[in-house]
């Protein structure tokens, strides 16, 4: 987790069953990023927890982290989600990406952030850049070239 304020950008690479999620301010040329990586702190292992790690804490704790630095309207954008293994069972639990999504979304609901934009899905891995001064997400996927967002 992490703010980037122009000129500098934020990036996150090694986005396969993760979720990149950007929020910004346009009008402050503002951004965070959190790398989420699995749907729900309840899954915590250990006995101290990585807010940033977990879609129901770190997009929550990226947007107050913003509001704090001056953000007044939030936005979000996100990419990864992929399903990287193929799976004879279809036990929920297998499916860590697309629950990464969905979560992501709830949280951004429950906040009220509006999803701009995303590339979500599939089976590819992503390394993501936002730049806070053009609000673009610039996401390059394996195999797939770079896409704008």
């Amino acid at each position: 987790m992490d703010v980037a304020k122009e000129p500098s950008t934020i990036r996150t690479s090694g986005l396969g069953s993760c979720v990149g999620v950007v929020l910004y301010d346009e009008s402050k040329k503002l951004a965070g990023l959190v790398h989420v990586m699995l749907p729900d702190s309840t899954l915590n292992r250990t006995t101290q927890i990585n807010e940033a790690k977990f879609a129901d804490t770190g997009v929550k704790a990226m947007a107050e982290t913003l509001k704090r630095q001056g953000a007044l309207r939030l936005k979000a954008k996100i990419a990864g989600g992929a399903q990287m293994f193929q799976f004879t069972s279809d036990k929920d639990s297998m499916r860590i990406g697309p629950r990464n999504v969905e979560a992501v979304k709830t949280q951004l609901r429950k906040l009220a952030i509006q999803l701009v934009a995303e590339d979500t899905g599939g089976n590819s891995g992503r390394t993501i850049e936002f730049d806070p001064a053009t609000s673009i997400l610039h996401v390059r996927t394996v195999n797939q070239g770079v896409t704008q967002l």
